[in-house]
């Protein structure tokens, strides 16, 4: 199944919230025996802090979640496990990676964060390894449900939607502010629109008529991306036309008669189940799959679309390219 942003989009990243992205974007957490875990854990030596940068700010910081749960924090965060990668990625496109002490298992980029400690994945997080480095904060996606246990076991976590197009830029923002790093935080979300904006009016220039129907499919059973997610988004900013329609909701999972009465145009495959598409009862004669007019992506590329972070342009150029290639 794809991981958006998280992983690959697990269900609907409505639940997972993606794949995601998403891909939007409850999942349940093996989490350890509490009174085990307590007994286990030791925290490691108080964080050493690095100076601050230009324009940071170095005062307390208060912030309101996206659980709405406002977070008070003494100085801007110094010592920061991220569990998601768009969020690991975030915070090294703000040119503080060296803030990182750890990432979930799936964080890849930038290179330099592959050397990180990894403290596991959505199901499996390592509470113990977590609270051992003595974070000042956890980033996490809203739908992961470790928050009360670092609670407990007295490690402050901010959790940030990650679903949404708008929530690329709001998540910026946030990350600036608990970096101290505002400053540095509208310049990437100048950045980021701008090489956004771009992509969507060439791709818009090319395009004669109605721009065609697609279908973009983030796991097999079949979850799609609707029109409210950021991939759905991305699709839009393109000029193609989703089948999903946004009552459905960010990542809907579909009968897969859905597909084939839309009979869409295109398809997108963001898991690993192209070759297998013809198979499914009546997909053969969808006519995207009847023409083999369908995109996949390399692991590398793939991670651009799915994960919801400043990379954004990179992954909507990688799905025009696509559509410029196979399109009718």
């Amino acid at each position: 199944m794809i991981r958006t942003n998280a992983y690959r989009i697990r269900g609907p990243v409505a639940a997972a919230a993606l794949l995601a992205l998403g891909l939007a974007l409850g999942l349940g957490l093996a989490l350890a025996d509490r009174a085990r875990a307590a007994e286990k854990v030791q925290p490691s030596p108080g964080p050493q802090t690095a100076p601050p940068a230009p324009g940071s700010h170095t005062g307390v910081i208060v912030l309101r979640d996206d659980l709405q749960r406002a977070v008070t924090l003494e100085h801007p965060a110094q010592r920061i496990v991220s569990l998601l990668p768009s969020l690991t990625e975030t915070v090294c496109a703000l040119g503080v990676c060296d803030r990182l002490v750890a990432t979930d298992r799936y964080s890849d980029w930038p290179e330099q964060v592959k050397a990180l400690p990894k403290t596991g994945g959505l199901d499996d997080a390592q509470m113990e390894e977590i609270v051992r480095l003595h974070p000042d904060l956890v980033l996490l996606s809203r739908t992961q449900r470790i928050r009360d246990r670092l609670h407990e076991l007295g490690v402050e976590s901010f959790a940030l939607d990650t679903e949404t197009y708008a929530a690329i830029a709001h998540i910026v923002t946030t990350i600036g502010a608990i970096l101290g790093l505002s400053v540095q935080a509208s310049a990437l979300n100048r950045q980021i629109d701008g090489a956004v904006r771009e992509i969507s009016a060439q791709a818009l220039a090319r395009r004669h008529g109605a721009g065609p129907t697609v279908y973009v499919e983030v796991d097999s059973a079949p979850y799609a991306a609707g029109p409210g997610s950021f991939i759905g988004e991305m699709l839009s900013r393109l000029g193609a036309r989703n089948i999903v329609t946004a009552d459905l909701g960010p990542f809907p999972k579909l009968n897969p008669e859905y597909v084939v009465r839309d009979n869409p145009d295109v398809i997108f495959e963001l898991h690993s189940d192209i070759a297998h598409l013809a198979e499914r009862p009546g997909w053969d004669r969808i006519r995207a799959v009847r023409e083999q007019r369908l995109c996949s992506f390399a692991p590398a590329v793939l991670d651009t679309i799915i994960r919801p972070g400043p990379r954004v342009a990179d992954g909507m150029r990688a799905m025009e390219e696509c559509l410029e290639r196979v399109a009718p």
